[in-house]
């Protein structure tokens, strides 16, 4: 098979993506404590956690990352899924920040889901917000767009993109991009 210029060009530029993409995620088999800062816009309340140690998740630091994530609307409280963990643990080294994540929309009960679905405000009827899967975000110091892009190099999961209301969504879902 004879490949021809643009072919050549399209599988150098799939490599590199690949090169870029893979280091990141193997940052996560080192033998490192992971660690996350959240601070919740609604609540005004904060966490460092270092959910992960040692070859294991922590699940008292786990509980305290599920509680500042909770659906401040009704309080209700949902186990975080630990690979949404580890997707904003890499896209935080990614972006070389060490600010806690703001926090617009962590985990929703499906009845603030339902009641913001009335609303019209876009929010999908069986949105992952609604099992922990999802987490709407601001990186102080990043640019919205630098985080979006980080964001999407992960290919590991829905990036959504809210320029007007001033967040970047991810979750832990089949890859996409709105």
């Amino acid at each position: 098979m004879r490949l021809s210029r643009r072919n050549l060009l399209g599988l150098a530029l799939a490599g590199s993506v690949a090169t870029i993409a893979k280091p990141s995620w193997a940052a996560l088999t080192d033998a490192g404590a992971r660690r996350l800062a959240f601070y919740n816009l609604h609540t005004g309340e904060s966490v460092t956690a270092t959910y992960w140690a040692d070859g294991h998740y922590i699940p008292d630091q786990l509980r305290d990352v599920d509680r500042i994530l909770r659906d401040f609307r009704t309080g209700d409280v949902t186990a975080i899924d630990p690979k949404l963990l580890d997707l904003l643990h890499v896209l935080r080294r990614n972006l070389n920040s060490n600010e806690p994540f703001h926090v617009i929309s962590g985990y929703r009960s499906p009845r603030t889901n339902e009641m913001l679905r009335h609303e019209g405000g876009g929010v999908a009827a069986h949105s992952l917000h609604t099992v922990g899967q999802a987490i709407d975000i601001r990186v102080p110091g990043r640019q919205l767009a630098d985080v979006r892009r980080a964001a999407m190099t992960l290919q590991s999961g829905g990036v959504g993109y809210y320029p007007k209301s001033d967040f970047v969504h991810v979750d832990t879902g089949r890859v996409r991009f709105w």
